[in-house]
């Protein structure tokens, strides 16, 4: 199976915060508030939360937690929008710029996360724009994995919500799942498993119709 290490995971972390941050340079004021794979953000929103877990302060952590009463997809959602509020759109590119080299993590995340976050998050904003983005197979599956395997399968729960199906990807070395199968990039299965919505035209297999029904959460 295709994994990465920990350095060569900062590295491309560092390359995709760096192509977020030009891709966003180069788009309109409509193509920023166009709507990501992130039902409530838009593409803006999603280029600020890529910063938020390493620049936000303890202080904001800690209201956002009291305001959205501890609850996670709350705290995520509106913390988010509250910290996209408080960037322009220069500030929004110059964070992500500022994290290249930086390895804070997010208190209770371990490297994984910001791998998965760096991954999905792209994709999130390139998807919907139809921009081009770099792929990394290996990091992908490194990611998807983590996707599966963090504790008790959260904040994901992609055994539980693609049971029936067995995913294996066509440009790694990378299989979860049990069932009919579904065959695709593993940057596409990665999207699945953390339940992005987007049509997913490039699954294929007998598995495929069910999984593209059973992925967003």
């Amino acid at each position: 199976m295709a994994t990465i290490s920990k350095d060569e995971s900062w590295r491309v972390i560092d390359a995709i915060r760096a192509e977020v941050a030009d891709l966003l340079d180069d788009l309109t004021p409509d193509q920023r508030r166009h709507r990501s794979l992130c039902d409530a953000w838009t593409v803006r929103d999603v280029g600020a939360h890529l910063s938020m877990s390493a620049l936000a302060s303890t202080g904001f952590v800690m209201r956002t937690a009291v305001r959205q009463g501890f609850r996670f997809d709350p705290i995520i959602r509106e913390g988010t929008l509250a910290w996209s509020r408080e960037l322009t759109d220069a500030q929004v590119c110059d964070n992500l710029r500022s994290l290249v080299g930086n390895r804070k993590l997010a208190p209770t995340t371990m490297w994984r996360d910001p791998l998965i976050d760096a991954l999905v998050h792209s994709q999130d904003i390139a998807r919907p724009l139809g921009a081009p983005m770099a792929v990394h197979p290996e990091a992908a599956a490194t990611a998807a994995d983590w996707a599966w395997d963090r504790t008790f399968g959260f904040p994901f729960f992609a055994a539980r919500r693609l049971r029936g199906v067995r995913l294996v990807a066509t440009d790694a070395d990378w299989a979860r799942g049990s069932g009919n199968e579904v065959h695709g990039p593993v940057t596409s299965l990665l999207l699945l498993s953390t339940g992005r919505r987007t049509p997913y035209a490039e699954l294929t297999g007998p598995g495929a119709d069910r999984a593209r029904a059973l992925g967003a959460r």
